[in-house]
């Protein structure tokens, strides 16, 4: 895609599921996620919450949306159990959907419940996440998704010590290798089963990175550090659409902005609506490139305005109308521009999402066919966006630590496999749980 093709609502490649919804196609969804109470009975959690939207949904005249059911561990380890609830929960969708006339789609992501310092990184539990894959495929899932972990026991160890080579072993070469394993399954079993493969998401490493990197005021790490994680994340994520999945990109991965430039497919996104779940510096500057809009996650408590997911899928919504009518309009890059302006310069990790300079990382990413290359290359060319915008208030720590981090990557560029491999070795010793010969194994 071009810079100018770039905007809410609109991909190369659109898709059409479920009960008739289009995404990508010239209009933009709200996907409205949940989190059950789980002192509660499951079932009846997931048809009240289920019930609740709908009925939000209808009573704002709502008539495309997007469900996701986030499975928790304990569904994910009963894959009859989670059949049993999204069962329920598309009869009561589709039920719906006839009687109003809405086009609904329902995505299901599947918690990675792996233990990766057990044997070949906890085949059992693999096996078990397969199993509930094509347990939700045959009970009404539209999308499969997750938010996979592979190579996340070193990175965990890498970020709290702002350790570029640890993190660049995790990113660039456990994860992808997990991603493709992962994948290559999760692609057959939506195949097979006639369902959409979605996507993954740098949940659990972009996102911990801008959880330590904190607010404006309050820094664990650097926030350009957690900006160059970002970059190099979306070298992970793209494996996922390597391997088959079609999309839509999951909300949480604010790196679907440079693989939706790569693939043309269309995204989810979060922002400003999520803060329910995550506060971030990202609010406006996500919504860019948004096919579909999300809340994170919200529990289903109540709240003065109803439930907690009635009440932010109103918030949503009303968010979609109007970047839906500035489509109507023809006002949508305007809309975009300001978007990205409202956020752009305020930090590094905003940054690095406008789609000017993602659509720089997604072009590095392209140049390279060796996953470990592309993603240092992606991290070096994020160093050299940041490091040259003027525009950017960067404090003088920050302004060091790029400095420092600039000299790392062309270290690490010069032979990245050489550098990984005795890394991993020496991190081997050092980091609970890591095992690197169950990676190679795959």
């Amino acid at each position: 895609m071009d810079l100018d093709e770039l905007v809410f609502g609109f991909a190369k490649h659109p898709l059409q599921y479920g009960t008739g919804l289009k995404v990508g196609a010239s209009r933009v969804v709200p996907e409205v996620k949940y989190f059950p109470r789980v002192d509660k009975d499951l079932r009846d959690e997931y048809v009240k919450i289920t019930n609740d939207v709908l009925k939000r949904a209808s009573d704002l005249g709502i008539t495309d949306l997007q469900l996701e059911t986030e499975l928790t561990y304990i569904e994910t380890k009963n894959p009859s159990l989670a059949a049993e609830i999204i069962h329920k929960q598309k009869e009561i969708i589709e039920n719906f959907s006839r009687e109003s006339g809405a086009r609904i789609g329902f995505r299901v992501t599947v918690a990675d419940i792996r233990d990766f310092g057990k044997p070949k990184n906890d085949e059992e539990a693999f096996n078990k996440m397969m199993e509930t894959f094509e347990a939700v495929s045959e009970s009404g899932a539209d999308v499969l998704s997750i938010e996979s972990l592979g190579g996340k026991e070193l990175f965990n160890y890498a970020i709290i010590r702002q350790d570029i080579l640890g993190a660049v072993a995790s990113l660039g070469f456990l994860a992808i290798l997990d991603m493709k394993k992962l994948w290559k399954n999760i692609v057959q079993i939506a195949t097979n089963k006639h369902v959409i493969p979605g996507g993954d998401t740098a949940c659990g490493f972009a996102n911990t990175a801008m959880k330590l990197a904190g607010g404006l005021n309050d820094r664990m790490i650097p926030h350009s550090f957690s900006a160059i994680i970002r970059a190099m994340s979306a070298s992970r994520s793209l494996v996922a659409y390597e391997m088959g999945a079609k999309g839509p990109g999951k909300d949480c991965g604010y790196e679907n902005i440079i693989i939706k430039f790569i693939t043309g497919y269309p995204m989810s996104m979060e922002g400003k609506s999520s803060a329910v779940a995550h506060s971030s510096l990202l609010g406006n500057i996500s919504c860019a490139g948004a096919d579909l809009w999300s809340n994170e996650q919200v529990e289903n408590i109540k709240l003065f305005g109803g439930y907690g997911p009635q009440v932010f899928l109103e918030i949503i919504h009303y968010d979609v109308k109007l970047l839906n009518k500035a489509i109507e309009f023809g006002k949508h890059r305007e809309l975009r521009d300001l978007l990205v302006e409202s956020d752009i310069y305020i930090d590094p990790q905003a940054y690095i999402l406008a789609p000017k300079v993602a659509r720089e990382i997604a072009y590095e990413l392209t140049k390279q066919d060796d996953e470990l290359e592309r993603t240092v290359a992606a991290g070096l060319r994020a160093i050299d966006l940041i490091s040259n915008e003027e525009r950017l208030s960067l404090s003088p720590a920050e302004v060091r630590f790029l400095g420092m981090a600039k000299k790392m990557f062309d270290d690490i560029m010069k032979d990245p496999h050489k550098k990984v491999e005795e890394a991993l070795a020496s991190y081997e010793g050092k980091v609970e749980k890591l095992k690197v010969r169950d990676y190679l194994e795959f």
